[in-house]
């Protein structure tokens, strides 16, 4: 573990992550958008990381669910130890160049890895790659991510696209969580033993599926 990143020891065990947006109740009321907070837990329910969402007022208000942001986490000392970075870009298979991209970073100021989506006209895809840019996984999502009284789940495959290893579930948490706030629960789930800089990049594909795919709740009243 002395090779780690400092600050991702704990997720060296991890196999199973938990992310569980923390709703201002400015936003709840009145669908202002403020800045997300989040507490990422262990499958026991401990908290292990806090993160916090910064953009300004234009982005959240205006840019909506392509905004650009950083993603400051820090663990329960306050120390930062992950930084997800999302430029503002495009969100159509209209225009294939300009897809999403994000990059994490871990400690902040090292490239950890990226999360980049890829054109497909019928299903959500993303490619995880390591701080060489060089492909490690895939992320393939539902035809359909609206996820009305059940689970959605994100599957993590291998390069081939034949073989799953996990996860990124958005969990249904009830009509109040799901249709009157924009709240965020999601898991999850990797092999153990895979790269902590990938568990971390991990996290922030997370943080972008959340945003593209189930942003806008409020929206839909």
């Amino acid at each position: 573990t002395h090779n780690l990143p400092p600050g991702l020891e704990y997720l060296n065990e991890l196999d199973r992550i938990i992310i569980h947006q923390q709703v201002e109740l400015l936003e709840a009321i009145l669908g202002t958008e403020t800045h997300s907070k989040y507490e990422i837990k262990n499958h026991l329910g401990q908290r292990v990381y806090f993160a916090i969402e910064e953009n300004d007022c234009f982005d959240r208000n205006l840019c909506s669910s392509i905004r650009s942001f950083t993603i400051r986490i820090a663990d329960n000392m306050g120390q930062e130890v992950i930084r997800v970075i999302r430029p503002l870009r495009c969100n159509s298979c209209w225009f294939p160049c300009f897809l999403q991209k994000l990059e994490v970073q871990s400690p902040p100021g090292t490239i950890a890895g990226y999360v980049v989506q890829n054109w497909d006209p019928f299903l959500p895809k993303f490619t995880i790659q390591n701080q060489s840019k060089e492909d490690i996984l895939k992320i393939i999502g539902p035809y359909a991510t609206c996820g009305c009284f059940e689970d959605v789940d994100f599957e993590v495959k291998a390069l081939n696209e034949m073989t799953t290893i996990g996860k990124i579930s958005k969990y249904w948490s009830g009509f109040v969580n799901n249709v009157f706030t924009n709240t965020a629960n999601f898991g999850i789930q990797v092999p153990v033993d895979l790269d902590v800089r990938i568990k971390a990049v991990m996290i922030g594909a997370c943080f972008l599926i959340d945003l593209m795919f189930f942003e806008n709740s409020l929206d839909t009243l």
